[in-house]
């Protein structure tokens, strides 16, 4: 009788603690993760943590789990704290890449490769765990400021002909992936007539506004399969041979947004003549990335060679171009994007023929072999 007393005891105060340690909430209508987080005093990440099955857009009246911070101990911010994930594996998460990952626990790519070793022929899975190696350390992401309160809203706008991502994202003050993951229709082509609802602070959304932005509605229109398509029209930069350097005024955050959209396509294939997620070759994988941003490079790797300035290679910058004679070849036949430089390593994205898009250093003999020249396009 004693024995059945503990067990119901041990099971209330179980009870107990996963109802104190979360806090139910009813999705109703305009709620969003943040706005849900700023509600209990947590950050976006931890809901989106507590609830890994959760849908990209919440249903109505479908329930999320809330971390108590009334139970939680918080951790010191803007400081490195060593993973406390005892098995030393990290889960996929969606839109996650090999570089994002080696980011987090400051390491390199080779490093993850070497402990995963099917990574090299299967790439990155969402939900797949992989092994991180011990000596590696989390970089805690910066807290949001309590006492600064952000407004946002959410505006409503028909895509024009000739408009793109980047021009669109630039104008309410969002990356290209955000504007992406806002609208997930658009990670293929930007359907002219397609209606973006885009959630940005009311400050940049009068900005906007006051520009001149297209025309807002208030309906949301599916678009039908008869929606026109975009054609490929020249972008607002476009590079020639002529021409030496492109002079952007927000050159760093540029550079760092191209180099997250080249290394999301990591483990897309090699495919000859490619420029889409369907496959890339050296050349098209840059075109793609370069485009998204209003930047229209020349189509071949030897073309491309003949824009922009060459630089040595300890002047190198993370976004230049890396050019290399491959195979034994006179001329230049191969290109990638640089995207770190540490002690003279240069570290590039490409798409190999034989691992599709990966990231490579210039370090590996082969590439060390192969080298031709470093060019800047962008200032």
């Amino acid at each position: 009788m004693n024995f059945k007393l503990v067990v119901i005891m041990l099971f209330l105060s179980l009870s107990v603690f996963s109802q104190e340690k979360y806090i139910k909430h009813t999705i109703s209508k305009g709620d969003n993760i943040t706005t849900i987080a700023k509600k209990y005093g947590v950050k976006p990440k931890a809901v989106i943590d507590a609830n890994p099955n959760a849908p990209k857009i919440l249903k109505l009246n479908s329930v999320l789990l809330i971390p108590n911070t009334n139970q939680t101990t918080v951790a010191t911010t803007n400081e490195v704290a060593v993973n406390n994930n005892t098995s030393g594996t990290h889960e996929v998460l969606a839109k996650e890449t090999l570089w994002g990952i080696s980011k987090k626990y400051n390491i390199s790519v080779e490093d993850l490769k070497k402990s995963n070793p099917l990574l090299e022929t299967e790439g990155l899975k969402i939900g797949q765990q992989i092994i991180i190696p011990s000596n590696s350390v989390a970089v805690l992401e910066k807290p949001i400021d309590d006492l600064k309160i952000v407004t946002d809203v959410e505006v409503v706008v028909e895509v024009q002909p000739k408009e793109t991502k980047y021009a669109i994202a630039k104008r309410y003050g969002l990356t290209v992936a955000e504007l992406e993951r806002q609208n997930p229709f658009i990670k293929g082509k930007l359907p002219v007539g397609y209606v973006l609802k885009i959630r940005t602070s009311k400050e940049k959304a009068d900005a906007a506004a006051a520009l001149g932005s297209p025309q807002e509605i208030k309906e949301t229109i599916t678009p039908s399969p008869e929606t026109q398509i975009a054609e490929n029209t020249p972008p607002a930069i476009q590079i020639d041979s002529t021409s030496t350097i492109i002079k952007v005024s927000n050159h760093s955050e540029l550079v760092d947004q191209l180099i997250v959209n080249a290394t999301e396509n990591i483990g897309t294939r090699y495919r000859s003549g490619g420029t889409t997620k369907a496959g890339f070759d050296c050349s098209g994988l840059m075109i793609s990335t370069f485009s998204n941003f209003d930047i229209k490079l020349p189509r071949s790797s030897i073309e491309q060679s003949r824009i922009g300035m060459k630089v040595t290679t300890d002047e190198a910058q993370k976004g230049d171009l890396i050019f290399f004679k491959t195979n034994g070849r006179r001329q230049i036949n191969h290109v990638g994007m640089v995207v770190e430089v540490v002690d003279g390593e240069i570290k590039f994205v490409h798409s190999s023929t034989h691992g599709g898009v990966i990231i490579s250093s210039t370090k590996e003999p082969y590439y060390q072999r192969a080298f031709s020249q470093v060019n800047r396009v962008l200032q």
